[in-house]
């Protein structure tokens, strides 16, 4: 079965090269919409900011890594701007590791 919480689960997998941090932790990962009769997941996502020059890697890495998921055949990056991303979105675990204290 394709859940939320696993393709949350294997999106860890993808880190953020340059901040050592997966994109779930650093809340870049908005949202997942998946159809499970078609195999299909689509990944609502966004960057840190618009010209963030990683948008073509994790358009290769997020596939990958959700493809490894049993039954999933196709994946769709739906790349939004809105809500903006800010280092709010960021986990607590993730905080403590980037050294951001409150």
């Amino acid at each position: 079965m394709i859940t939320k919480e696993l393709v949350l689960e294997y999106l860890k997998e993808v880190i953020d090269p340059e901040l050592n941090i997966n994109i779930v932790d650093l809340g870049l990962v908005y949202d997942t919409i998946i159809d499970e009769k078609k195999g299909s997941v689509e990944v609502v996502m966004t960057l840190t900011s618009p010209g963030c020059p990683l948008s073509i890697v994790f358009e290769e890495w997020v596939p990958e890594a959700v493809k490894k998921i049993e039954g999933v055949k196709d994946v769709k990056i739906n790349l939004v701007w809105e809500p903006p991303w800010n280092p709010d979105k960021i986990s607590e675990e993730a905080k403590e590791n980037l050294g951001i204290v409150k």
